[in-house]
């Protein structure tokens, strides 16, 4: 049986995440780590996820096996404090890495993101490889750390597996500062105020993805065989694409009223650098992926839970 450590635990990934691994191995065995741990149910952990001594202790005493190390400083937050973002987004990064180097645990996932890329990427269908070039401190630590996962893969045999995450839509916690977020306030604002100011423009297509395929997408790769596996950087997964406007119309569907208007601000830039439509074919192909929320069935659960 595997015994789980969750590093950044409260977080909107990892909030859903210790739900459902503890609905898969019980509740003893999935260990919620973060700095809030008081938001968090048992058993759980205040811990820094860059003190790798501290990760050490933990790892040792609870015989942990797998860690997934979900701590990061998001891109519209990191471009406030660049030099705080990259220290705290590598570091928690080689705290875990060195973990499994040393044959302290077995596995680790450490999620990539759309954020790699950048603006010499090609826009449709990026490949799973093709010209990086980001242009945030969030995506230049995503990119480094993308080529240490592999360099410790083939250096040391880490089993350290990763997906370039989308844009995450989830009604379960709030989001991190992100500059996908107006996919997520949009429903709180249309819920409370049937209007909301969207800081992208009303054409900016993205990637997107809803949590629960999120969460499979992670627990179906990290359960692949090794041998099916041919990426060791992180895997493109896709869910659905949209614009602003293209969300607000599907949600008229159930707000008729809605006012949307547009006040596009730093984040612009950010979303312009970043791919429209992400290909995910090795995914697919390695590991069987397929997403199960098309737009529609992505504002309908939001609608419902929000």
């Amino acid at each position: 049986m595997e015994k789980v450590l969750i590093l950044g635990a409260a977080g909107q990934i990892g909030t859903e995440l210790v739900n459902t691994l503890r609905a898969t191995y019980g509740n003893d065995q999935v260990i919620a780590g973060d700095l809030l741990a008081a938001n968090l149910s048992e058993p759980c952990i205040q811990i820094d996820a860059t003190d790798e001594h501290a990760l050490r202790e933990l790892v040792t005493k609870e015989g942990v096996t797998v860690v997934y190390q979900l701590v990061a400083m998001l891109s519209a937050t990191g471009e406030k404090l660049p030099e705080k973002a990259w220290a705290l987004n590598m570091q928690a990064l080689f705290a875990v890495l060195n973990l499994a180097k040393d044959q302290l645990i077995k596995q680790v996932f450490w999620p990539s993101s759309i954020a790699a890329f950048g603006p010499n990427t090609p826009t449709l269908d990026s490949p799973q490889m093709t010209v990086m070039d980001p242009t945030t401190v969030y995506g230049i630590s995503k990119l480094s750390g993308e080529l240490w996962c592999q360099y410790y893969h083939d250096k040391y045999g880490v089993d350290v597996r990763s997906i370039r995450y989308p844009g995450l839509i989830s009604w379960g916690a709030e989001p991190g500062g992100g500059t996908t977020d107006y996919a997520i306030d949009i429903f709180r604002s249309a819920k409370k105020d049937n209007a909301y100011t969207c800081f992208l423009a009303e054409d900016t297509r993205l990637p997107m993805m809803h949590m629960d395929d999120a969460i499979r997408a992670t627990l179906e790769l990290m359960n692949a065989p090794k041998e099916q596996l041919s990426i060791w950087t992180s895997y493109n997964v896709s869910g659905v694409d949209f614009t602003p406007f293209e969300l607000a119309e599907a949600l008229r569907k159930h707000y008729p009223d809605l006012a949307m208007r547009y006040a596009p601000d730093f984040r612009q830039a950010i979303a312009s650098t970043w791919p429209q439509r992400i290909d995910d074919s090795q995914a697919r192909l390695d590991w069987g992926w397929q997403p199960a929320y098309d737009l529609s069935d992505l504002v309908q659960d939001m609608v419902e839970h929000v």
